[in-house]
């Protein structure tokens, strides 16, 4: 009697499984699709700034990669930051689907954290041209790059408030409108470079701190249109985002704070690393440099993807975790990590079998001046294949752990694989054992290889233990 009653129980627990698995599957892609399209067109704005560069010079091209460089580390922690808004609100709305005024605390307290940030790194952007030549990078270059980032950095501001927005609608899982400002972004600031770089529709040219200002106007454009869409829609209107914005609410302050600073230390340790190479490449020579910027480039076109994964996978874990759903978090958790990594897996393949096309996209490789450039990014862009399934991994399993309001523990994984590990191996490998670039990007896969599993462990150790219900 006892078989006969478990048998169909079990029959059936099996099947709302695989059905409850597959609906996941179903939110996950549905939830990350538009998200990491909108990362590639947030990511194109940088690449199209590239290209253009590229055009204008090699030089150019090489002053405005330790420009934005440098500019990247102030505006990461920023967006590591603001990566706080996400899984606070759709904890919110795990709990209670109408908690309006939880919602609106968050924002404000994001807003408020937006401009703690943006203040200070103007103030230390503006003299990034005597910080460069200190870092020894070549002064001609330095003082290019100085000229860039003066008309970038405003951009920093508007760019973030930005981020708090977006990241309020897709936690309403609404994240096909950010698309559409993504991809008027790009063609806004692709006009932009035409114009005031290149000096074309009647503009003189303005060289590269064009460049940077089309990217300023650009970010203004984005976040006016991001608030004129949650004031005009009925879904977001009721939150009244726009109500008191730069209001304090010290608790709600301090909680933001409490989640998003060490959120904010494990990206910018992963960013600054690649960072660091490119300082490091600088001190190699210029052609390395370039060499790399494109190779770098063309490996954050395809890190979009997971990244928007992971971001899904935030909101999907977060609203489990506010509903105290242990079923809900593992699948939204696992489902992120299997379709990250099969993405990855294929981009692996298009880096190893066409790199010299992907290249072809950036410089001219038919031209005999270039072709140094060329044979190292080929190399470069091997070796980045070799780790497109780490660097997916830790993506998406930073955004799961972010999910559940996990990061301090990860910052510290991010510290030691990115900088304790990847950097270090990437310098000794590079100038004592005198492989030059080539041992740098042995540096950042070792790295990113170790943050990978440390983040995947935590999350299975966590759900192995049972302590993914604790909801604080």
């Amino acid at each position: 009697m006892k078989i006969d009653i478990c048998m169909p129980t079990s029959r059936t627990t099996l099947t709302v499984d695989f059905s409850a698995w597959l609906r996941e599957f179903r939110a996950i892609v549905a939830l990350s699709a538009p998200i990491a399209l909108t990362n590639l067109a947030q990511l194109a704005m940088g690449t199209t700034d590239v290209l253009m560069m590229g055009w204008v010079s090699a030089e150019t091209l090489a002053a405005g990669a330790l420009g934005v460089n440098l500019y990247l580390v102030a505006m990461i922690f920023g967006i590591g930051l603001m990566n706080a808004t996400a899984p606070l609100i759709a904890r919110d709305l795990g709990r209670n689907r109408d908690a309006f005024e939880d919602v609106q605390r968050t924002v404000r307290q994001a807003y408020l954290s937006a401009a703690c940030v943006a203040l200070p790194s103007w103030c230390i952007l503006w003299w990034t041209a005597p910080i460069l030549r200190f870092l020894g990078q070549d002064a001609a270059l330095s003082d290019q790059a100085g000229t860039y980032v003066r008309a970038l950095m405003w951009s920093m501001l508007p760019f973030l408030l930005y981020l708090v927005l977006r990241a309020f609608v897709s936690a309403l899982e609404r994240p096909m409108v950010t698309l559409l400002i993504g991809v008027g972004a790009v063609l806004l600031n692709a006009l932009g470079n035409w114009c005031l770089m290149l000096g074309h529709c009647g503009f003189r040219p303005m060289g590269i701190v064009g460049s940077g200002l089309a990217t300023t106007l650009t970010n203004c454009c984005m976040f006016a249109a991001i608030v004129l869409l949650v004031v005009q829609d009925r879904q977001f209107s009721r939150y009244r985002l726009l109500d008191r914005i730069w209001t304090p609410d010290w608790q709600h302050f301090r909680a933001f704070w409490r989640l998003g600073l060490p959120l904010a230390a494990t990206l910018s340790f992963e960013v600054t690393i690649f960072n660091a190479a490119v300082f490091l490449m600088g001190l190699i020579g210029p052609a390395s440099l370039a060499a790399h910027a494109i190779a770098i480039q063309i490996a954050a076109m395809s890190f979009m993807v997971p990244l928007g994964i992971g971001q899904a996978a935030t909101v999907r874990v977060g609203l489990a975790f506010g509903a105290v759903d242990r079923d809900g978090m593992r699948r939204a958790g696992w489902s992120a990590f299997v379709i990250a990594t099969a993405f990855m897996a294929g981009m692996s393949l298009i880096m190893l079998l066409a790199p010299h096309a992907l290249i072809g996209l950036f410089i001219d490789t038919s031209v005999s001046t270039n072709a140094t450039i060329v044979q190292m990014a080929t190399t470069f862009l091997s070796l980045a294949a070799l780790f497109q399934i780490a660097d997916g991994a830790q993506a998406v399993g930073a955004g799961m752990l972010r999910g559940l309001h996990d990061g301090r523990v990860p910052m510290l994984y991010a510290l030691l694989g990115y900088w304790g590990i990847g950097l270090p191996l990437g310098a000794l490998l590079a100038f004592k054992f005198q492989m030059g670039g080539i041992g740098i990007w042995i540096g950042l896969a070792t790295g990113l290889a170790v943050v990978a599993t440390l983040m995947m462990w935590r999350w299975a150790h966590r759900e192995r233990l049972g302590l993914v219900i604790t909801n604080p």
